[in-house]
């Protein structure tokens, strides 16, 4: 049984990628941060009891700020793979906290590559090893952009993420670790936070559709992106730790639309008019922005036999479908509890 460590396992991209290696008869470990609060909403559905005989999925206390509990983990564990996922991910919230985000997303990834060699070393074991990075890499590079396009990061995190990318690569070359970049372009799903520009879309419109908010507040309209599912993109990450060869692969659709045309689909589909209900907010907008995203990943195509296989439109519709069940649940709640009030006042 091939065993894998994932760092931002309760993430996104982790909870898809537990799946799909749980499906493949893989023992998973993951590594969460300590909180006060339970913060294991995406992964909950996959959760075994810790005196069941057949558990496959475990989870370790460890922080990508902490290179010294990294590499008990892995001492621990002792993985075939590892895949780092874990990082500080919002763009506008790397302008506000530069430090943080260039520490976690671009020195720990350092940290954690230092463990993966360190311990490889000592054991003799290869640990093949996959950077999450990211599109906001090329930056103001034109588009389409591929894996020779230049980087041209506009962010902290875009910049702290060339780091990591770079020091992947380094690895490889200086200690012929099995490191593998995976330059992956928008991918947005249901689990995505609701402070991502998508998945505000999605849980603004459904409850402007139910009667329980009015307004969204968005920035730049024009910018264009490549959205993809984050399903499809997991896929695409194991593939590149198959293969004989380690590599730096893009991985995204190669069609490119603008945020205004995601809204339109959007409330479209919900049978709204989005101009009635969008303003544009200049406090939304980045202090450099990225204007266009596409990418192209022939080469992925080509070499992992990678494909995506949801497009935008069911995308959207499963957004959309998600969101408008809690839309629904929070619209129940509120109408009980105004219900209660109407009583409680009539009995006064």
């Amino acid at each position: 049984m091939k065993r894998a460590l994932i760092t931002g396992i309760t993430g996104q991209d982790g909870s898809y990628l537990t799946e799909l290696l749980l499906g493949k008869g893989y023992e998973v470990h993951g590594i969460v941060r300590r909180a006060s609060v339970f913060n294991t909403d995406r992964i909950d559905h996959l959760y075994q009891d810790p005196h069941d005989p057949e558990r496959r999925m475990f989870l370790h206390y460890g922080d990508l700020s902490d290179g010294g509990t990294l590499r008990t983990v892995l001492q621990k564990v002792m993985p075939e793979e590892v895949y780092n996922l874990g990082a500080q991910s919002h763009v506008k919230v790397s302008f506000g906290q530069p430090e943080y985000t260039g520490d976690i997303d671009g020195l720990g990834t350092l940290r954690i590559l230092e463990a993966v060699r360190d311990v490889q070393e000592s054991t003799g074991r290869e640990i093949r090893f996959y950077q999450a990075g990211t599109s906001e890499m090329f930056g103001a590079t034109p588009p389409p952009q591929s894996e020779s396009s230049p980087f041209r990061p506009r962010s902290p995190y875009a910049a702290a993420k060339v780091y990591a990318h770079w020091m992947t690569v380094n690895y490889r070359e200086a200690y012929g670790l099995f490191t593998c970049n995976g330059i992956l372009f928008n991918h947005e799903s249901e689990r995505r936070g609701e402070t991502f520009l998508t998945r505000k879309v999605t849980r603004a419109a459904t409850r402007i559709k139910l009667g329980l908010q009015e307004k969204l507040y968005l920035g730049n309209l024009d910018a264009k992106r490549d959205w993809g599912h984050a399903e499809d993109y997991v896929e695409a990450m194991w593939l590149m730790l198959q293969q004989d060869e380690p590599d730096d692969y893009v991985v995204a659709t190669g069609r490119m639309y603008s945020v205004r045309e995601f809204v339109e689909r959007v409330f479209g589909y919900l049978d709204l008019d989005w101009e009635r209900h969008v303003i544009v907010d200049p406090y939304q907008f980045r202090p450099t922005e990225v204007d266009a995203l596409q990418g192209d990943a022939s080469k992925a195509r080509t070499k992992l036999g990678w494909q995506p296989k949801i497009d935008l439109d069911e995308l959207i519709r499963r957004m959309v479908e998600n969101d408008l069940e809690l839309a629904a649940q929070e619209r129940t709640l509120t109408d009980y509890g105004h219900a209660v009030l109407r009583r409680g006042a009539a009995s006064i």
